[in-house]
């Protein structure tokens, strides 16, 4: 292979600890990128997202997605042997990724102090819900606490309706990115240092580092950000309208872009309205007055006659489309954001969603599915740490793997 057909993350070894979503997500990024993942689950019962919807028979498909291109091992380190087994791992390892309720591991005397004792290089990465000390760092969370807590709650859902969480697990997405990022930036440290990491990601941190203007809204104006619908509260136009036929979305984050909706709309003489003269002045006066301007217009019109209008006229404008019509949509196809993966599991091919970094020059596809439940045990334990067919047996009858 050539230098640029080599993923960059190829040779980096993980141990994999985590469940559910934020910490798969994060580990799905390093195996996408060549990093050997190992995935850890206690023998028998696996990650619990093993069996959340949508499922086939025995085979989820959330799980499939987030656990593709990693290899499955068991091992249960309640016993001292299993123990014994993962801290010859740690010694071969680059990065330990965990998610566990925090002080788990400490009581399992795998701490961060204790392991890097026997490898000074580990890069320690852990997720939790509310940080690794205080009176809170102990208990449980998902993703909707993390999203109350945070914040974004709060600023979500229709102008003057319900507070709502956003859709998709946002925390965990989040967290698991900026879990994977992190650990990214301490690997290339340690070209220069030689030293390990401890990696500290929050999921309320995440969620509160995301509110992009209702933090600074708040800090500098006192302004406590509410539901705004699809508006932003800082930008306009920049929001939904309605078409005679549907729904679209425009942007204009530019006094250039709002010129041009204006010739678009025929109606030039609102660029140098004292109402719309720049981007204060128009979120001065959006609601009800700009918004009624706009969709006075739009809705004489259909979608695709919106769309050749304003995106002629070089504005942001977007369908808002269902999961099939982006499935399906021209530039999901084009990317590649959608993988065919030969899953056993499910005993067919199945598609997912692909990964968003694009490293040009190597191959932009899973190299295999998610594991089942320990498949790869045996194989790695004799590959990594020289185990023989019977030991390895011994240890099933024994319930350590």
């Amino acid at each position: 292979m050539s230098n640029a057909s080599v993923r960059p993350l190829t040779g980096v070894r993980v141990l994999d600890l985590t469940q559910a979503y934020s910490g798969p997500f994060c580990t799905m990024h390093l195996a996408d990128q060549g990093a050997e993942v190992i995935k850890i689950e206690v023998p028998g019962v696996g990650d619990q997202s093993r069996g959340w919807e949508p499922m086939e028979g025995e085979a989820s498909g959330y799980f499939s997605y987030i656990n593709r291109n990693k290899y499955g091992l068991t091992l249960n380190l309640k016993t001292e042997r299993g123990k014994e087994l993962f801290r010859e791992l740690v010694k071969t390892a680059d990065v330990l990724c965990e998610n566990f309720r925090v002080g788990t591991m400490e009581r399992l005397g795998l701490g961060y102090e204790s392991l890097r004792e026997i490898n000074p290089r580990l890069i320690y990465a852990s997720i939790s819900g509310y940080g690794l000390e205080g009176p809170m760092s102990q208990l449980p969370c998902y993703d909707v606490v993390a999203q109350a807590l945070g914040g974004m709650i709060s600023m979500t859902g229709p102008l003057g309706g319900e507070m709502v969480k956003v859709g998709p697990a946002i925390a965990d997405n989040y967290s698991g990115t900026y879990l994977s990022l992190g650990v990214v930036m301490a690997l290339y440290q340690r070209e220069r240092t030689g030293e390990g990491r401890r990696l500290d990601v929050s999921m309320v941190d995440t969620v509160f580092s995301i509110l992009e203007t209702g933090v600074m809204q708040y800090t500098i104006k006192g302004i406590v950000s509410k539901p705004e619908g699809n508006s932003d509260p800082v930008i306009a136009p920049f929001d939904s309208f309605k078409a005679r036929d549907g729904q679209f979305v425009l942007a204009c984050g530019t006094n250039k872009f709002w010129a041009a909706l204006c010739r678009a709309m025929g109606k030039p003489e609102l660029i140098e309205d004292p109402r719309f003269i720049n981007n204060s002045k128009r979120v001065e006066n959006y609601i009800p007055t700009l918004k009624g301007i706009i969709e006075d217009w739009s809705m004489q019109h259909s979608v695709d006659e919106l769309e050749e209008l304003i995106s002629g006229a070089g504005v942001p404008f977007g369908r808002i489309q269902n999961i099939k019509q982006a499935c399906e949509c021209d530039v999901i196809r084009r990317r590649n954001m959608l993988w065919d993966v030969y899953d056993p599991a499910f005993g067919r091919e199945i598609e997912m969603p692909g990964t968003p970094i694009k490293m040009h020059g190597c191959a932009d596809r899973a190299d295999k599915a998610a594991p089942g439940l320990g498949e790869d045990t045996e194989r790695l334990l004799c590959g990594i740490l020289g185990l023989g067919h019977d030991e390895v047996e011994k240890l099933r009858e024994e319930g350590v793997v």
